[in-house]
């Protein structure tokens, strides 16, 4: 398979006007009312149309031509802000507008973007897709920048591990980086032993070298922005294997950076006045003869001593040292996104992932953006009781506490530990992965929190 490009999607949009074919987006009440066009009305009656939430119905001409098409919104529209992205697999292949719909411009054309998405760089033969014109009323720019960032967050994480190992990851890194001409520096393999000694430990027993990448990019003297994300391309959980069927989804290990990626490239492309820093510790966390082992110690790159209590907690290793090179050079905002435990599935299931963070106004924006974009968060607590459970007998630390209690909290809490000069930090414990189908997602890799985390930092710098 040919290595990832950057930015290769076509757009699920078009721009041909009056030869488009016609969408009435409508509900119950349109139907009952009639307050629809009364080709559509009629035919949508003799076919006991009811318009329920999702359902389509093709109208044919007169001559029995395809001539539109009915779009059910269900009773309440709100219910499912994106319901238009399942219009976008509905849809036959063709190209459309909207000619009626009691939603917004941006809501709609988002959506039906959204659900457009489709994985099938594996696929032999790929079937041609409807597009949309975008309303006139419509951000068409902003929405194509936040659906290039969640495309790529998506590809990246539904590659196989096989076509996005570290060197990879690296490459579409790089690609990145070059798309928006960002610096970048990389640190890779024996070099990383010094300054990012638990990163090296973590995948030193790769084939394929562990690095840490780092992307520079905007004005200095703008709002410090710095983004950290988890790069573990695959997990095998160490010495402390995983079994089979928990490693089946281990190639979704990176989304972490792969979130983070797709929040700076809507950053850099919407050219916000940020002073951008990425950095992803890359590895994957393998099986050989100098892995490392339960009970081994580690200091960190901050100097603090870390025991190895579970060499499958290594997503929170590789995080320590990125936050602390991270945390030198005392950012505004630091963000750093991983898919670091099972309990955060636990607790919020697979949709809704947490977030942890000391600063209440922090906290209060994000929430408010997550509503605004109906891009799901929720705030768990960095209970301080928890902190005991951290502590090491032999060492500073420990990274895997006994007894399994409250681990995406204290997960966050190890983390912390690493923070002490960014005025603001926060940690999202994402899954990135969907597990069914959606109305904006057609399931597999999946982009969480950063359209709303975009939609705060652009608001933040206006």
């Amino acid at each position: 398979m040919a290595p990832y490009q950057f930015i290769e999607r076509p757009t699920p949009f078009n721009t041909k006007g009056g030869s488009t074919l016609p969408i009435f987006a409508v509900t119950p009440a349109h139907i009952e009312t009639g307050t629809i066009d009364p080709i559509a009305l009629d035919w949508a009656k003799k076919a006991g149309y009811k318009a329920e939430s999702g359902s389509l119905l093709l109208i044919p001409t007169a001559e029995g031509h395809l001539g539109g098409a009915l779009f059910g919104l269900g009773t309440n529209p709100s219910e499912q802000p994106y319901i238009t992205g399942k219009l976008a697999r509905a849809l036959p292949a063709g190209d459309w507008h909207i000619e009626t719909a009691p939603l917004t411009a941006n809501r709609l054309s988002l959506g039906f973007g959204l659900g457009s998405y489709r994985f099938d760089r594996y696929k032999s033969e790929k079937s041609p897709a409807a597009t949309l014109m975008i309303p006139r009323d419509a951000d068409g720019a902003d929405i194509k920048r936040q659906l290039a960032g969640v495309f790529l967050a998506r590809d990246l994480i539904n590659i196989p591990t096989n076509d996005m190992g570290p060197n990879e990851l690296e490459a579409a890194f790089r690609g990145l980086a070059a798309h928006y001409k960002a610096e970048i520096n990389v640190v890779s393999g024996d070099d990383l032993r010094q300054n990012f000694p638990l990163v090296h430990t973590v995948g030193r027993a790769s084939a394929d070298a562990p690095r840490l990448l780092e992307l520079r990019w905007g004005k200095k003297g703008h709002r410090k922005i710095t983004l950290v994300g988890k790069g573990v391309c695959f997990d095998t959980g160490g010495l402390d294997i995983k079994p089979a069927a928990s490693m089946a989804l281990m190639k979704k290990d990176m989304g972490g950076a792969a979130n983070v990626m797709g929040l700076a490239l809507m950053i850099m492309d919407a050219k916000l006045k940020v002073d951008l820093r990425v950095i992803v510790p890359v590895v994957e966390n393998s099986i050989s003869s100098n892995a490392f082992r339960p009970g081994d110690i580690y200091r960190s790159r901050k100097g603090l001593t870390v025991q190895i209590d579970n060499t499958d907690a290594e997503g929170r290793l590789i995080l320590a040292d990125a936050l602390s090179y991270a945390d030198e050079e005392s950012p505004d905002l630091l963000i750093d996104m991983a898919t670091l435990t099972g309990a955060a599935r636990v607790a919020l299931g697979p949709d809704l992932p947490p977030f942890f963070t000391d600063d209440a106004d922090l906290a209060q924006d994000l929430m408010e953006a997550s509503f605004e974009t109906d891009d799901p968060l929720w705030r768990l607590p960095l209970y301080a009781g928890y902190e005991k459970d951290i502590r090491s007998k032999f060492a500073d630390i420990t990274n895997a506490p006994p007894g399994g209690m409250a681990g995406a909290i204290t997960a966050a809490l190890f983390l912390k530990r690493f923070v002490s000069n960014t005025k603001s930090w926060a940690h999202f414990d994402i899954y990135g992965w969907a597990p069914s189908e959606r109305p904006h997602s057609p399931g597999g890799g999946e982009a969480q929190a950063i359209r709303a985390l975009y939609h705060h930092i652009r608001q933040s710098v206006r």
